[in-house]
C-alpha cells in the first residue's frame, strides 16, 4: 500500500511540473539548401591534399550538394574527381546507415566504388598502423545530432587518436548541429566513461564536429595527451541560433526532426525497461512499456530494418505519443519530465533500471537513479549539475567557430 501511495504522489507531483519542465526553442529555420556544408566545398577539399591518398570516415549522411540542389555521396564524388580514396571507415550503423544500434558491423567492399569498407564499430575502433599504412590523411564527414551519447563523436575521438599516434592529418568537413542552439544536462563524470560517453561534456553539448574536435585537442582529452593535426572546412551561412533541418536521417531510428529534438530527453530510456519506439514508424517520438499504466497511448514494437529485435517486441506498450506536442511550439529542448513520468507510472519500479549499469553510462553522473527513487524534483536535480554545466559552458566558448546562441 505504501509503494502504491508513493507512486500516486510522485505522479501528481510530476503532473504539476509538466508545464515548467518542457521548454521550447524558436529560432530561424534553415534547410540544407540554405547553407553550404563543408562537404559542399569540393574545390577546397580537392585542393588541400593534391595527389595524397585519403581514407574517408563516412555514412549515408555524407552528401555533397551541387548547384542544382541534387546530392551525390562524398565518396562517389571524390572518386569521380580522381581523388585517390584508398578505403572507407564506417561508424555505428554502417556505411549505408542501416545497422541496428550496437549491431556488429563487418568489414566489406562498397559495391559502387569497389573500395574496402572497414568498420570503426568494433575491434578497429582505433585503426592501427597497418590499417593506416597506405593512408596519407583522413577525411571525416558525418552528420552529428549534438547529444553526448550519440556515438559519432566517440568515433571522432578514436580516429583523432589514431591519426595523432600515426602522424596522419585529419580533415573535418563540418556540418551544422541540429541541437546546437542550447547546452544542457549533467556533465559526464569520467568514472562512467564508455563509448556512449567519453568526455566531460553535458547531455547536449551545443557544438559542431569541428568545434568538438578543437575542444578534444585543446583540453588534451586524447589518450597520452596526444594532439591530432586538424584541418577543417566550415559551414557557410549558419550559426548556433539556427534550427537546421537535416536532408536525410542521421541514423535508422532518428527519422524526423521531432525525433532529433526529443532524442536527448528520451535516450535515457535505453537503460530502462521502457521502449523508445524502436520497431515502430515513430522511434524516439514515443515511449512506453508493458509496465506503465494509465497512459494515453499504446504501440507494439515489431522487427524491422534498423530494429531487428526491439525491446518488448510484439508486446503492447503503454505510454505517450510526443510527436505532435514536440512539433507544435518549436524545437523541444532537453527535459527529464518524460523519464520521471514513466518512473512514476511504472508498476515495477524496482525493475525499471534492470541489473546493468547502462543507465549510468548514458546519464553520466551516477546520481540520477537515486534521485528518481527519492522523488527529487527536476528543479533540484538540475541544481545538482549546474556548477559543472556552468564550467563546461566557459570551456566551450574557447572553441566555437560560429556565432553563438547567446
Amino acid at each position: 500500500m505504501k509503494k502504491i501511495l508513493a507512486i500516486l504522489v510522485f505522479t501528481v507531483v510530476l503532473g504539476s511540473l509538466s508545464a515548467q519542465s518542457l521548454q521550447y526553442y524558436k529560432g530561424p529555420i534553415v534547410r540544407d539548401t540554405m547553407v553550404l556544408n563543408g562537404a559542399d566545398n569540393i574545390p577546397n577539399i580537392t585542393g588541400l591534399f593534391p595527389g595524397k591518398r585519403a581514407a574517408v570516415v563516412a555514412n549515408q549522411t555524407s552528401l555533397v550538394r551541387n548547384q542544382y540542389n541534387t546530392y551525390t555521396h562524398l565518396v562517389d564524388t571524390l572518386v569521380s574527381l580522381g581523388v585517390p580514396v584508398v578505403k572507407i571507415f564506417a561508424p555505428e550503423h554502417g556505411f549505408r546507415g542501416m545497422g541496428d544500434a550496437g549491431e556488429h558491423i563487418k568489414d566489406s567492399i562498397d559495391a559502387k566504388t569497389g573500395k574496402k569498407i572497414i568498420s570503426l564499430y568494433g575491434k578497429n575502433a582505433k585503426p592501427d598502423s597497418a590499417v593506416l599504412a597506405d593512408v596519407d590523411y583522413v577525411i571525416f564527414d558525418i552528420q552529428d545530432v549534438g547529444a553526448r551519447f550519440y556515438t559519432y563523436i566517440s568515433t571522432l575521438t578514436d580516429m583523432m587518436y589514431a591519426c595523432a599516434k600515426y602522424n596522419k592529418e585529419l580533415l573535418i568537413l563540418d556540418r551544422p548541429n541540429p541541437n546546437g542552439f542550447y547546452v544542457d544536462g549533467a556533465v559526464l563524470d569520467t568514472t562512467y566513461r564508455s563509448f556512449v560517453g567519453m568526455h566531460a561534456v553535458p547531455v547536449v553539448h551545443g557544438m559542431t564536429i569541428a568545434e568538438f574536435a578543437l575542444m578534444i585537442n585543446g583540453e588534451h582529452w586524447l589518450k597520452d595527451s596526444l594532439t591530432c593535426k586538424l584541418t577543417y572546412i566550415l559551414v557557410d551561412y549558419w550559426n548556433h541560433k539556427m534550427m537546421y533541418q537535416l536532408p536525410i536521417a542521421p541514423s535508422p531510428n532518428l527519422k524526423t526532426m521531432e525525433a532529433i529534438y526529443l532524442y536527448p530527453s528520451l535516450c535515457f530510456f535505453e537503460g530502462t525497461n521502457v521502449s523508445v519506439g524502436r520497431g515502430t514508424a515513430t522511434p524516439f517520438e514515443v515511449y512506453g512499456s508493458p509496465f506503465l499504466k494509465n497512459m494515453p497511448y499504446t504501440f507494439t514494437p515489431k522487427s524491422m530494418v534498423g530494429s531487428k529485435k526491439p525491446m518488448h517486441m510484439d508486446v503492447a506498450c503503454h505510454g505517450e505519443n510526443l510527436r505532435y506536442s514536440a512539433a507544435k511550439d518549436g524545437a523541444l529542448k532537453y527535459s527529464l519530465f518524460f523519464l520521471m513520468n514513466a518512473y512514476g507510472h511504472n508498476i515495477k519500479p524496482d525493475e525499471f533500471f534492470g541489473k546493468s549499469t547502462f543507465f549510468e553510462k548514458l546519464e553520466g553522473s551516477g546520481l540520477l537513479r537515486q534521485q528518481l527513487k527519492d522523488m527529487v524534483s527536476e528543479e533540484d536535480i538540475r541544481k545538482s549539475w549546474q556548477p559543472a554545466l556552468d564550467n563546461f559552458k566557459q570551456i566551450r566558448k574557447k572553441y566555437l567557430l560560429y556565432p553563438d546562441f547567446e
